[in-house]
This record gives C-alpha cells, sequence and structure tokens, in this order.
C-alpha cells in the first residue's frame, strides 16, 4: 500500500470523526406541525410533539397553534426502544441501561395514578405518562435540572416525561381533558424525525406507575 493510501484512508478516519461529533439536527417545529396537520395525523384532536435531543415538550391545539413549550426530564438512558415487559416490573427491577423514554406515536389521554395524581398516560405497555415533575429523591434534583438552561442533566427519570407544575396543569392537562390526543415522541437513534411516526399508532395510554 502506497503512502497516498494511508493519507486518504487518515482523511477519512477524521471526516467521519467529524461527522460523528455534529449535533443532532434541531427539530423545525412549525414543519413538524404542518406535517401532522397535513396526514390528519391526530385526528382532529390536539397534539404533542417531545424533543428528545433538546429535552423539550411542545403542545399544539387541534389546528396546529402552540399552546406552550417547557423543558422536560426524561429517561436516563438514550435509547428509542423499551424492553419487553418493562411495564409490569418494580421500579428498582428495571436496570439503568434499560430506562428509557420510547420513541413513536402515542394515543394519550389524561387519568390518575397509583396516589391519584392526575397524568397524561402516553405508553401504557412501557409504564410511560407526562407528569408534573416529582421530587420524591431530593438527591436527583429533578426540579433544578428543568430549571437549567443546558439538556445535558434532563436525563434522571425512570423513562416518564417529567414537566414542570404549572405547564402540566396549564398546558398540557387543559389541552387534553376534552378528548385526550396524541403525543409524538421523536427518536433520538435515528434520523427519521416526526415522519417516521406518522400512522405509527401504539396502544392506548392506561393507569400504571408515575415514574
Amino acid at each position: 500500500m502506497t503512502p497516498k493510501f494511508f493519507q486518504h484512508a487518515a482523511r477519512l478516519i477524521v471526516a467521519l470523526a467529524c461527522l460523528s461529533a455534529l449535533p443532532a439536527q434541531a427539530l423545525d417545529l412549525p414543519e413538524a406541525a404542518r406535517a401532522v396537520l397535513a396526514a390528519d395525523d391526530a385526528g382532529g384532536k390536539p397534539f404533542a410533539i417531545v424533543d428528545k435531543v433538546a429535552a423539550k415538550v411542545y403542545v399544539f391545539d387541534t389546528e396546529g397553534h402552540l399552546l406552550g413549550s417547557a423543558a422536560a426530564l426524561l429517561g436516563i438512558a438514550k435509547g428509542d426502544h423499551s424492553i419487553p415487559g418493562v411495564g409490569e416490573m418494580e421500579l428498582s427491577a428495571i436496570r439503568v441501561q434499560d430506562r428509557t423514554t420510547p420513541a413513536g406515536r402515542f394515543e394519550a389521554a389524561l387519568g390518575r395514578n397509583y396516589h391519584n395524581k392526575e397524568i397524561l398516560w402516553v405508553d401504557y405497555a412501557a409504564a410511560i405518562s407526562m407528569h408534573p415533575v416529582i421530587n420524591t429523591n431530593p438527591a436527583e434534583r429533578r426540579p433544578h435540572r428543568l430549571a437549567t438552561r443546558t439538556p445535558s442533566d434532563n436525563r434522571i427519570s425512570f423513562g416518564c416525561i417529567n414537566v414542570p407544575i404549572p405547564f402540566f396543569k396549564d398546558v398540557v392537562s387543559s389541552a387534553f381533558r376534552e378528548k385526550g390526543g396524541v403525543v409524538y415522541v421523536l427518536p433520538e437513534m435515528t434520523s427519521g424525525g416526526i415522519a417516521s411516526l406518522i400512522k405509527s399508532h401504539a396502544p392506548t395510554a392506561r393507569n400504571t406507575a408515575v415514574q
């Protein structure tokens, strides 16, 4: 092999390393909302988009108008899938690497958890809900994590989506109260975006444990 070959190989390795270090493509929020409306994918219901990379939640009304947005806490492990049976497991039995917030399109509805607190059920099979931030373990500093400007410290939950208490009450609960809606959790491990979720139906949300 010639020195030129090794030079080309070295350049290729550097180029690939640079590509892998590039930040994820920013969410085009207006385009994502238009895609949902154009496909009538939410069926005339309000919808929410969860951007895991940015650790943010956006809630829209039935006509695609943005009702509000807020930071969110997500599963401590990165990944777009839940392991089989995770929804039936005790929280203490779920390994750290399995504490993911799954990506997908979910029919969501308000309900109550075992503590009679209102939450938005997202993925019943995986025991995933969106709910007001909890602080049962002060060492996790969940409210503080929500308040910081960076998404780098927003991975702490067992998979559920924690949002600020006022945002849940005034935006999420209000929007989904009448007839439920759809929650789109964007993938973070692939570049499919909202297009990969439209008409990719998932189980209707039901009651399970808060994470």
